[in-house]
């Protein structure tokens, strides 16, 4: 029989700064960061939740009517899946031959979605996703992903899985990913620089854990980009001396860990910018297995069972009576190119 085959590859977080509220400057951003990782010999380099155009912090520090001024230009800095922008970060992944892991706000139709999107080294679309459930003040701005969006991968590179932020603290959502026998997680997070020593559940300590008991749960690597807040994103968010104590600058705290829960790479200073850089070999993951596989040999199906329903939740379906042709809408040829793309 042949043997197994066990990829060996270097992976990268990103901790930086996007070019807050810009579209097209953070894409350069992008494609600068994935050509040093690409230097550095990484196969697979991997962006904070929505890092495109950057996290709405503004959501956490005053009332809604109060945030209504970065709306529009937030919207319109939103990546639209398909997009000229788009196909920008596929046409550098194939350039550059990287796989490439980011978060984005996604503009669909009206509204916004926290997403994902993983590219493979010819610059191909493996998979885009979007949160499950927007958390707190977030569902003020952005709205809810469905079962399709809990999706491992089966690439060159490993079986690849992408959450973001607190989708690590929803013990089905992740049970759903381990079941589906991940190997690589990409677990993008925003920053970790809102109400520092006021709210410990937002702090590095407690979701950098979340990323490492994620690795030694589903017994898969972990990679977990994670922003920065600069000092010009306080300047123009943070008005007064109350807001300028809720959200610091820095907030960098991105990592890479093990499957036996191992911290790898070489951390950043919370305020510096640049790629937490691992060499990890997929072949180690059988070791972590054998001792735990929540979702095989260590699990209790007769006890406790996980219903996934990995059915899109289309928000429209139209009917149409038998015998006459189905209305085009406006939409749909713009949409069906980005739906094929969206393809597993």
């Amino acid at each position: 029989m042949p043997a197994t085959h066990h990829p060996q590859l270097r992976v990268a977080a990103v901790q930086a700064t996007p070019v807050f509220l810009d579209l097209d400057a953070t894409i350069d951003k992008t494609i600068a960061l994935m050509k040093e990782a690409a230097k550095q010999g990484a196969q697979l380099v991997t962006f904070p939740e929505t890092w495109i155009p950057g996290y709405p912090w503004w959501i956490w520090l005053s009332a809604p009517a109060l945030g209504m001024q970065y709306v529009q230009r937030y919207n319109d800095n939103s990546l639209v899946v398909g997009s000229a922008e788009f196909q920008r970060l596929a046409q550098a992944a194939r350039d550059i031959g990287i796989w490439m892991s980011t978060g984005y706000s996604e503009r669909a139709g009206g509204s916004l979605y926290i997403a994902q999107a993983l590219f493979d080294d010819q610059g191909r679309v493996v998979k885009t996703r979007r949160k499950l459930k927007p958390t707190h003040v977030e569902r003020t701005v952005f709205g809810e992903g469905d079962g399709s969006d809990l999706a491992v991968m089966d690439t060159a590179i490993g079986r690849v899985g992408m959450l973001a932020c607190w989708e690590h603290l929803q013990p089905l959502s992740k049970y759903a990913m381990y079941a589906q026998n991940e190997q690589i997680h990409v677990g993008a997070w925003p920053s970790f620089s809102l109400y520092r020593g006021a709210a410990h559940a937002l702090g590095a300590e407690v979701n950098n854990a979340a990323s490492q008991i994620y690795a030694v749960e589903g017994g898969c690597y972990v990679v977990a980009p994670c922003a920065t807040v600069s000092k010009e994103m306080v300047a123009l968010l943070c008005t007064d001396d109350l807001q300028r104590q809720l959200l610091l600058e820095g907030g960098g705290f991105a990592r890479i860990y093990g499957p036996d829960g191992a911290s790898l790479g070489t951390p950043l200073g919370e305020k510096e910018e640049g790629l937490v850089l691992a060499d990890i070999d997929l072949g180690t993951i059988s070791l972590a297995k054998t001792a735990a596989d929540p979702a095989g040999h260590y699990a209790r199906p007769d006890v406790t069972r996980l219903l996934l329903n990995q059915t899109p939740g289309d928000r429209v379906v139209s009917q149409v009576p038998a015998g006459m042709a189905a209305p085009v809408a406006a939409n749909e040829a713009v949409a069906a190119e980005p739906a094929a793309a969206m393809a597993e």
